[in-house]
């Protein structure tokens, strides 16, 4: 299936490895332009040769922290200048917190999972929102917005409430954006990913040890029974579902909480 991405632009955040990474090769194998950063210059710059390597992409690497707003605002200058003032695909993605019960967490902890999870996804939306409009509106333009969050923003766990909330102000964050900017014809959806095996599957899988005693392997075990398919995820499996939405054949697909979990939600809906 064409998605009628090659050559637009994409910024996809927090890249270096996991799921932003996944999620760059995936747009990049759609022949996208890419521009991705992270805190580190080496591990991002070690994931953009190896996406021109394995893609033959244009890969701009960039070091960012995004909660840092000021380095948000100068990342998207270079973005600006690097593909003539416009973005396509804005793809925001951050680590997510630590684990642990109401009682673990002092209030900065709590200012400090809100600036990770959702301030930093409110920041780079409002500093790239310029140059998204700017593609969105030439002609035969493209505009599209995707937050990575987790399903704990649809099923709360017990020991993520810093991830639980940050999470659920990201769906409130993009649901009232979606509307603001349907009308120009920019889609904004989130992906909710599952259990997915990723360097932070490894500290959850971590810090759960610790607290229950359980070995790894149990945990992984249990985690994979608790999804309809019985398995955890791969990273690629999230980066498809990326690469389709940001595609012209979701043009009519926007406001979406859209679970790539293997069926771990329970909800109905």
């Amino acid at each position: 299936m064409d998605l009628g991405l090659k050559g637009t632009t994409a910024f996809v955040a927090g890249a270096s490895a996991g799921l932003g990474y996944a999620s760059a090769a995936a747009l990049a194998a759609e022949g996208c332009r890419l521009a991705i950063c992270s805190r580190s210059r080496e591990r991002i710059d070690s994931a953009a040769k190896t996406l021109q390597a394995d893609y033959d992409a244009e890969v701009l690497p960039l070091v960012c922290d995004v909660t840092d707003e000021p380095q948000i605002q100068s990342t998207m200058d270079t973005i600006a200048e690097a593909f003539d003032g416009s973005l396509n695909i804005l793809v925001t993605n951050a680590r997510g917190p630590r684990s642990g019960h109401v009682g673990d967490f002092d209030a900065d902890d709590w200012r400090e999972a809100l600036d990770l999870n959702l301030v930093s996804t409110i920041n780079l939306c409002r500093h790239a929102l310029p140059l998204v409009r700017k593609a969105a509106g030439r002609e035969g333009g493209l505009g599209r917005i995707l937050m990575i969050t987790s399903f704990v923003a649809k099923e709360p766990l017990p020991n993520l409430y810093l991830s639980n909330v940050s999470r659920a102000g990201v769906q409130g964050f993009a649901k009232s954006l979606s509307e603001e900017l349907g009308p120009e014809g920019i889609t904004v959806n989130t992906l909710l990913p599952g259990y997915t095996t990723t360097e932070r599957l490894v500290e959850l899988a971590e810090a759960a040890k610790s607290q229950t005693g359980r070995s790894i392997d149990a945990i992984y075990e249990s985690w994979a029974e608790a999804t309809a398919l019985k398995r955890l995820a791969s990273p690629d499996e999230l980066g498809a579902a990326v690469a389709f939405l940001a595609g012209r054949r979701a043009a009519y697909m926007t406001g979406l909480a859209l679970p790539v979990d293997g069926g771990r939600i329970k909800a109905l809906m």
